[in-house]
């Protein structure tokens, strides 16, 4: 159901994220909460907004952590709002700060909310590390151990292999491939050769840093002091001086043989957040806010993980168009993330092919031509980075802009996500 059609039209007032920076980096020494809370407290001040009149927060947030896994909460009890809003973390993989902005325009637009800040962060430096369950299972039993006798032969019990580390891994666990060996097999599979993709990736840049120098970029960026004490308003993984030999040259890295699929055409590991500011047209309206979009429609859609992960978006963005009663021919503006240019490329050319309209949609006609003039026109995630569960607010702020900077009538924003999943949402200006 579009949540433009089930009630009340919800608007986006506003927006706030960080700076987007590589894992390891600049913004190591911030947790997900921590970044959330500077996105989410920037968002006031914008806005000029008073904390007690938010009704409910919905964050998204992939790799949780274990000492505070409800992300929202986290950013709810901060001094700026009452402690009783309710919140809650959700967690659609690449799609997770979409999902919880889905969530809270259809609190409102049924009535049950006025205001919702949704969005979400993630610190891909700060991820959980892990034991085997066997060196778990001891130190549970070493814990309860009531003498030192018993102690001494669970101690005994320990071996060096127990104590190898475990990490979250990028992958899918219900095929064990990882994100990028199926970005390969969609390259293959799709024919997407490696020349377009990394020319892709190159546009990614180049228009990233063109929106970063003439300010689109760094308008949406709450500035963070790194662990330096420096102030950080700018993403850093933009490279300016990309060339195309330069991508060229760099080695396949999940099919060294035959791939194509480089660190250069695809998205890298990256901390950040993102948080925006929902309200009922006439919430915002009383508030003197004049909103940046309308939330017109969205649509989720899933494929089989096994077969080509990433292809999710081009299921559900004819399923928003459909319920936002438009079609591709309206759209003005696309924000696709860029988790790898051999998935966007695969999506741009299911979307024009007729093949995949019938066998895929039943449907007797493509879902339409791509004019690319108007994808990320302030480039994308293998430029900018991808906190994965921060990068829907991101495209969400970016488009919201955009169109009101270029008075679009319609935008729409397209995501793939782990799980074979796609989330794809239109956004209205008048």
């Amino acid at each position: 159901m579009g949540v433009g059609t089930a009630g009340r039209r919800v608007a986006v007032v506003g927006g706030s994220r960080t700076p987007f920076c590589k894992a390891g980096t600049t913004l190591r020494a911030l947790s997900a909460a921590d970044l959330a809370r500077l996105a989410t407290v920037e968002l006031l001040h914008r806005c000029e907004f008073d904390g007690h009149a938010v009704d409910e927060m919905y964050f998204g947030q992939v790799v949780s952590s274990v000492l505070a896994p409800n992300l929202a909460r986290e950013v709810s009890l901060l001094p700026q709002f009452p402690r009783d809003i309710p919140a809650a973390s959700v967690n659609r993989a690449c799609a997770s700060a979409n999902t919880a902005i889905a969530i809270g325009a259809d609190q409102i637009a049924a009535g049950r909310a006025d205001v919702v800040i949704a969005g979400g962060a993630e610190s891909l430096s700060d991820i959980p590390i892990l034991h085997s369950r066997r060196f778990s299972d001891l130190l549970v039993a070493l814990s309860k151990a009531r003498s030192v006798g018993d102690r001494l032969r669970l101690l005994a019990r320990f071996r060096p292999r127990d104590l190898v580390p475990v990490t979250p891994a990028i992958a899918e666990p219900s095929t064990g491939e990882s994100m990028g060996q199926s970005a390969e097999k969609m390259a293959k599979v799709n024919g997407i050769a490696r020349e377009a993709q990394d020319r892709w990736a190159l546009r990614s840049h180049q228009y990233a840093h063109a929106a970063t120098e003439d300010g689109r970029l760094t308008a949406e960026i709450a500035p963070v002091l790194s662990g330096d004490g420096a102030p950080v308003d700018r993403d850093n993984g933009i490279r300016a001086d990309s060339t195309l030999e330069q991508l060229a040259a760099l080695t396949p890295v999940f099919d060294r043989r035959y791939g194509s699929v480089t660190a250069g055409n695809a998205s890298p590991l990256t901390d950040g957040a993102s948080a925006i500011l929902l309200m009922s047209e006439e919430a915002a309206r009383a508030n003197g806010y004049e909103p940046l979009a309308f939330v017109r429609a969205h649509a989720v859609a899933a494929v089989d993980p096994g077969w080509q992960l990433l292809m999710g978006p081009a299921l559900a963005v004819p399923r928003a168009l459909e319920r936002a009663g438009i079609t591709l021919r309206d759209v003005g503006l696309i924000e696709m993330h860029e988790a790898f240019a051999s998935q966007v490329l695969s999506n741009i050319q299911a979307f024009e092919s007729r093949a995949w309209a019938e066998e895929r949609l039943g449907r007797a006609e493509p879902i339409g031509d791509v004019d690319l003039d108007l994808v990320n026109v302030a480039g994308g995630s293998i430029a900018i980075g991808h906190p994965f569960g921060a990068t829907g607010g991101r495209i969400t702020l970016t488009l919201a802009n955009e169109m009101r900077r270029r008075d679009v009538q319609f935008g729409l924003v397209s995501v793939c996500a782990q799980g074979g999943m796609g989330f794809a949402m239109v956004l209205e200006r008048r």
